[in-house]
């Protein structure tokens, strides 16, 4: 006699979660409850928000030139049965012209940043890395506040590859390369008096 079949989780899955109190992913068919943010993690995400965000979000963004839709913890269902939540998504204005409203949002993100937490790392730079290269996601930006450096990776025909790294100071990062950031924000740092 075989073993029977599991069933693999959908958006159900992570709808009956949220309603419960609780933030999960399913990552090839399996749900994953999302790690509570360490104050280095939400530093990150502030930080990177802050920096990508005043020049590129919305039609003409503050010093630079606009064009990305970014949006925070968005629920995102890249097929049927892996729905992430990346810490922050952006969409390219050009692309999708109207801010993606689905719930479940069902537009892959042209750009994904994630912020590692120490119980996060290895799914965030592993199979979360492998379905946002299967869904076609250009950029994937990797914040590691432990170690204090960001990974831009550019996706490749097959894998990731890695298109910069940086630990601080100013820095141009594709898909944002129009503008300097302080990439020191992104630890917490306040940037230097200009």
């Amino acid at each position: 006699m075989g073993t029977p079949a599991t069933k693999l989780a959908t958006w159900e899955a992570v709808w009956e979660a949220e309603l419960a109190g609780l933030a999960v992913e399913v990552i090839d068919g399996v749900v994953v409850e999302k790690a509570m943010p360490t104050d280095d993690h939400g530093a990150g995400q502030l930080g990177v928000s802050v920096e990508v965000g005043g020049p590129f979000a919305r039609k003409g963004g503050r010093g630079g030139p606009g064009g990305w839709w970014l949006r925070t913890e968005v629920d995102i269902e890249l097929s049927a049965h892996n729905i992430v939540r990346p810490d922050i998504s952006g969409w390219r204005r050009e692309r999708v012209p109207e801010l993606p409203k689905t719930f479940p949002c069902r537009i892959p993100p042209d750009w994904v940043c994630e912020v590692l937490s120490p119980s996060t790392a290895a799914r965030d730079r592993g199979p979360k890395a492998d379905l946002y290269h299967r869904a076609g996601v250009t950029l994937y930006w990797v914040v590691d506040p432990a170690n204090r450096v960001v990974e831009v990776l550019r996706r490749g025909e097959t894998v990731w590859e890695v298109a910069a790294t940086c630990g601080g100071g100013f820095a141009r990062l594709a898909p944002f390369d129009a503008v300097e950031l302080f990439v020191g924000r992104f630890f917490g740092e306040d940037p230097p008096e200009e």
